[in-house]
């Protein structure tokens, strides 16, 4: 019997200190943080930054690497530290009247919020809605000072895996694309 996924679940690569999330840039922005070890010019604090824990969330909103300024993919593990403090800093990105008493609560945390929470679709190998989502997490300000200078503790480019995977699905060769997705599995807490 297949094991009912929840709505929302945070799914992810991890181990007992780190977390893997993605994000997709230009070569310009991914060239200098590969060599870097972390995000450094040009890549702007300034700007809320989204992570993804999801490998095939990150495929749809990059469209497998292909999509302008974003052709380039980028695993990075940050720890699990970084991740509850961010988690425990957060507010929804929008108003929902089953989380927040009024519209005046839920504004009032946006505003003292470093960071936002987006429950997104999950995808499919297609890239097709799934029911259950996925979490993609906006940091600012503090937030992106942390994880830059603190959280950060590898990068990864992923760019050829994911093209691989989405040459393998447009040529309806499912396993293979399948065989090379990452071993996600539901993150605790």
């Amino acid at each position: 019997m297949k094991e009912e996924i929840p709505a929302r679940q945070i799914r992810a690569v991890y181990t007992e200190t780190t977390i893997r999330v993605y994000q997709a840039y230009s070569p310009f922005i991914a060239d200098a943080a590969l060599k870097a070890g972390t995000f450094v010019p040009p890549f702007k604090r300034e700007r809320m930054t989204w992570i993804k824990p999801s490998f095939l969330w990150m495929a749809y909103r990059c469209g497998w690497a292909a999509k302008p300024g974003q052709e380039r993919v980028l695993a990075l593990d940050i720890t699990r530290e970084g991740f509850a403090w961010a988690l425990g800093h957060a507010a929804l990105s929008h108003y929902d009247p089953d989380v927040h008493p009024d519209l005046k609560t839920w504004q009032n945390e946006v505003k003292a919020s470093p960071v936002r929470i987006q429950w997104d679709p999950e995808r499919s190998i297609r890239l097709g809605a799934l029911k259950h989502r996925s979490l993609q997490m906006g940091l600012s300000g503090e937030a992106v000072d942390r994880y830059v200078d603190k959280w950060i503790t590898a990068v990864t480019d992923v760019t050829e895996v994911m093209r691989e995977m989405g040459a393998l699905v447009a040529a309806n060769r499912m396993e293979d694309a399948e065989a090379l997705l990452p071993a996600e599995r539901p993150y605790p807490g």
